[in-house]
Parts: C-alpha cells; structure tokens; sequence
C-alpha cells in the first residue's frame, strides 16, 4: 500500500461508497476473488465491531436507556462508559456473559434508497480498492 490512509467508517451495501465510508463490493456482480475476500474480511470486522458494542451495552445497560438523558449529556455518557469497560477488560474483570440477555443488535436506521452518485465516487472507489489491495497482500485471514 505503502500511502497512510485516512480512517474510515464501516457501512455496508445501503451506504453510499465514499471515501470515509468502506462498503462491500456489490455481491451481484461478478466478482474476483479478491473482492470476495474484501467483502469477506469487511463482514468479519463488521461482527467484531457488533460484538464489542453488544458487550459495552450489556455491561453498562444505562447506554440501553439513553433517552433518559439530554443530547449534551449523551457523548459524555457513551465516552466514560467505553473508558470504564475498557479499564473492566484490562484487568480481566469478568464478563456475565447472562448480562447479554435482551441486549440485541441494534438496528439503525438505514438510507431507504441509494444515494445519488457524487463526486467523491472516484476518490473513494480508489480508496476501497487500495483496501482490498492491501488486504490481498496480507494473506488469508
């Protein structure tokens, strides 16, 4: 790859492709074999993702009633409740994994169409294409 890359965000099909948002290649293409693996690798890191929310959601339920508090409260709120649960994992304190009952993925809401193509379509198709190089360079994962 050998350029730094800005970060990105992890979206899935219903988001526009842009180049701070990673989406899977279209599976009704016909598709390589590396971008299978592309497509692959970003629906494992989606699920990691998932699975980490999940876990700070069950451990600190109040982040299940956050309507409960005020918009300028909530970032401060989501902010100490990822500090505390990442000092609980650091010193190995045990996860109930029972606190995990009726804490489900939550479902956002989603663009209910595509969005129209703009002009970072260029950029950020580059920008996933690197990607999915250096992802191929990293070997099967």
């Amino acid at each position: 790859m050998g350029k730094a890359q800005k970060y990105v965000l992890l979206g899935d099909a219903t988001y526009p492709l842009q180049d701070w948002i990673l989406k899977p290649y279209q599976e009704d293409k016909n598709l390589t074999q590396r971008q299978l693996q592309f497509n692959y690798r970003l629906k494992r890191a989606h699920s990691v993702i998932e699975n980490a929310f999940l876990r700070l959601k069950a451990r600190w339920q109040i982040l299940l009633k956050c309507d409960d508090c005020s918009l300028e409260l909530l970032p401060t709120l989501v902010l100490a409740c990822c500090i505390l649960h990442n000092v609980c994992e650091a010193h190995d304190n045990p996860f109930n994994e029972e606190w995990l009952e009726g804490t489900e993925p939550t479902e956002l809401p989603k663009p209910c169409q595509p969005a129209p193509a703009t002009m970072e379509d260029g950029r950020a198709e580059q920008v996933r294409e690197l990607m999915c190089q250096y992802f191929e360079s990293c070997g099967e994962g």
